[in-house]
């Protein structure tokens, strides 16, 4: 197995299994990676009325987008969701209802509701605080341009027995609609999570809050199962070819070793072994 021709071949059948192996990694990169080729553009800032209706779910290219929006804050309609992570730290969202009026609230031209996550505070009674102080302000239902990443609805969460059963735990519009007060128009299934900048970043100064991290969604990574059962099929090739290798070099030991007996025994003057 140490012959040079046996050497030669070894490096052979590495070369073809690193070959095989490189075929199989493709395989499986274009296996996560097709689904990503599709992502739509989130960060291109949108109206509200491209991407969304009132009354209609989000649609999954709509999940994620950057829009703008125009409407002011219903006093009284201001809640507080928790918990919430916020740059690794737990806390509460403080949550208005803003009403849409004009081209993004619909084709009927009616006022429709839209749950906005206007920032952040480190606890529920800070929260609370930041709440009770904005409503109080007098620009509080001023009309506002916004801009911030419409979200799909989060799944509701039921309070344990020990909990709060009035208390809002995720983001659910719905939930949100119901305890809205004297609200009886159309609204968005999603939610505005507000950017701090224009009058978003005005909100967050008079409600004494910090930014919400406004994270891009991840692209969905399908996996493609003909990619990976390729993938695996080079591999297994990749292994075939280091041990045909070795099977045929081990063969040819075994022989060359045998006919080195023989000769060995027929110098001595031994008999050959006869075959049963």
């Amino acid at each position: 197995m140490r012959r040079p021709r046996w050497i030669l071949a070894l490096l052979f059948a590495l070369l073809v299994a690193a070959a095989f192996a490189w075929l199989g990694q493709w395989q499986m990169s274009n296996a996560i990676r097709s689904d990503a080729q599709q992502t739509v553009d989130t960060e291109t800032l949108r109206p509200l009325a491209e991407v969304a209706a009132p009354a209609k779910g989000v649609t999954d290219a709509a999940a994620g987008m950057v829009v703008r929006v125009s409407g002011a804050l219903v006093p009284g309609d201001t809640r507080v969701v928790a918990p919430r992570q916020n740059a690794g730290q737990t806390g509460a969202w403080v949550v208005g209802h803003l009403a849409v009026t004009g081209a993004d609230a619909g084709s009927g031209g009616s006022e429709a509701g839209l749950a906005v996550a206007i920032g952040w505070a480190p606890s529920i009674e800070a929260a609370e605080r930041a709440a009770a102080r904005f409503e109080a302000d007098p620009s509080f239902a001023d009309r506002r341009d916004l801009e911030g990443r419409f979200m799909p609805p989060e799944g509701p969460v039921i309070p344990r027995a020990d909990e709060d059963p009035q208390g809002v735990q995720a983001m659910v519009p719905a939930q949100l609609i119901n305890a809205w007060q004297d609200f009886r128009g159309p609204a968005y299934s999603g939610y505005l999570v507000a950017h701090p900048v224009g009058d978003g970043g005005e909100m967050l100064e008079r409600a004494g809050l910090d930014a919400i991290d406004s994270v891009p969604p991840a692209p969905a990574e399908t996996v493609n199962w003909l990619n990976v059962f390729y993938a695996i099929e080079w591999i297994v090739f990749a292994g075939f070819a280091i041990f045909l290798w070795y099977r045929l070099a081990r063969d040819a030991w075994e022989k060359e070793h045998e006919s080195n007996r023989l000769e060995a025994s027929e110098a001595l003057g031994d008999p050959p072994p006869r075959e049963t």
